[in-house]
């Protein structure tokens, strides 16, 4: 029986991601710090983390804890990763550390121990800005907003002209197009790990997940996904804080699809390549904060839209999933719908520091909100 390392395997898509493996047959090996931000403040193992699953808590940037953990394992899952571009926007040092410098203690010692697969969590924030149609029909990688339009609240893309641009669907070859200290990272993770996987014979693969969502995603920690933080929003009776205009359209995944992609890419025989995570559905971020109102039972709090933007915030981004069903068999089965009312049934009896405010005046404070 193959024994699968997940670092980073306490948390939200790690603990489902054991489950999934488990279910597989594996045996499941998880290396985690319980941060704080995620875990509480009394780090203690989660209760929603399989039992079958051997807990490690260790830091990826400890070397010693990340050999420990290697020891006797087949395969390594690496979702250890701090998350959310605004925090990543100045508290440079820490994700830097934890993200880069993990995933660099990780590869030396991965090169002393090579393993059978390696199998890396990358993000759609590396692409920036997705993929779009000009008026002429052509397809285009857009540019930056700049923020003079910003301050305009002229929350669209346009061309050189000062045309509409149509967003579509984003696939892989789309060049990377770093808007973040977070999007830097993530390209920095899953480069690092392609290079190193080839030069030492480990076959690897790179998922570029995109909004991730579903039950054990951690309500409390201000810049986790945004269905998490509008739920601590709705749970305090409070309405979801949505920047610019809420029309910016995402791709939202759900957990278990996710989960499972991850099994696929340890089962794969394809190495040194990346593939996108997503529904291949796009919705806008003011319609999924009404729909998420609608099932917890407070249809009656509309989302406040604060026409403001972030820095590293981008407009459109959802994904091209053709590439990862043909070459990895992905599909998504849960139904966004579906995994609603899952979701609000996991929130029903769930209670959650909102700390959306908190942290919105924080970027204002560093000048990180336009």
């Amino acid at each position: 029986m193959a024994r699968v390392l997940i670092t980073g395997g306490a948390g939200f898509i790690g603990s489902h991601a054991a489950n999934a493996l488990l279910a597989g047959g594996y045996e499941v090996r998880v290396l985690d710090n319980l941060s704080p931000q995620v875990h509480g403040a009394q780090r203690h193992r989660p209760t929603y983390l399989n039992k079958q699953a051997e807990l490690i808590v260790g830091d990826v940037v400890d070397a010693p804890s990340v050999e420990r953990a290697l020891r006797g394992v087949d395969m390594v899952l690496h979702l250890a990763s701090s998350v959310g571009v605004g925090q990543s926007m100045y508290d440079i040092a820490s994700y830097v550390s934890t993200n880069e410098l993990g995933t660099a203690i990780l590869l030396e010692a991965l090169s002393k121990r090579p393993v059978e697969r390696l199998v890396v969590a990358s993000s759609m924030s590396i692409y920036g800005e997705g993929l779009c149609r000009s008026s002429d029909g052509s397809t285009v990688a857009p540019a930056e907003r700049p923020i003079v339009q910003l301050k305009k609240a002229e929350w669209e893309l346009k061309d050189n002209q000062g045309r509409l641009l149509e967003p579509l669907p984003t696939p892989e070859t789309k060049q990377p197009s770093l808007s973040s200290i977070y999007a830097l990272n993530k390209y920095a993770q899953e480069r690092m790990c392609l290079i190193t996987g080839n030069a030492y014979g480990i076959p690897t693969l790179a998922l570029r997940f995109f909004n991730v969502f579903g039950p054990h995603q951690a309500l409390s920690n201000p810049y986790t996904g945004v269905l998490a933080i509008f739920a601590a929003r709705l749970l305090n009776n409070r309405p979801p804080l949505v920047f610019e205009d809420g029309l910016q359209r995402r791709d939202f995944v759900h957990v278990q699809d996710v989960a499972r992609a991850c099994l696929l890419a340890l089962e794969s025989n394809h190495s040194s390549d990346v593939f996108n995570i997503g529904s291949g559905q796009s919705r806008t971020i003011q319609s999924v904060a009404c729909d998420l109102a609608r099932v917890m039972g407070r249809p009656k709090i509309l989302p406040e839209i604060t026409g403001k933007c972030r820095s590293g915030d981008i407009r459109h981004c959802f994904a091209d999933i053709d590439k990862s069903r043909a070459l990895l068999g992905f599909e998504p089965r849960v139904a966004f719908e579906d995994g609603l009312d899952e979701l609000a049934r996991y929130l029903a009896d769930q209670i959650a520091e909102d700390r959306a405010e908190n942290a919105t005046e924080e970027l204002l404070r560093r000048g990180l909100v336009a």
